[in-house]
């Protein structure tokens, strides 16, 4: 389950140059769990997840989409930028 997408100046920045956006999700899901979670609420081509542990012990998701410029897109829908 997806709990919010992650807000930092790092993430800002590889939304606008690398087309990626990141979320905090349940320490359970998988990647592709995740991919098709993104797919199905945001109706956007997923191209790869990558999974990591935050310093504080929450489950960080990568998501890289298919689509040039999907994140600005998503991260202004979402209200990030």
């Amino acid at each position: 389950m997806i709990k919010h997408p992650l807000v930092t100046e790092k993430a800002t920045t590889q939304a606008e140059a690398n087309n990626v956006l990141q979320f905090i999700v349940d320490d359970t899901d998988t990647k592709d769990k995740v991919k098709k979670e993104i797919e199905a609420l945001y109706n956007v081509k997923v191209r790869r997840v990558n999974t990591m542990l935050t310093m504080k012990g929450k489950k960080k998701a990568i998501v890289v989409f298919e689509e040039p410029n999907t994140a600005t897109e998503l991260a202004s829908r979402l209200g990030i930028f």
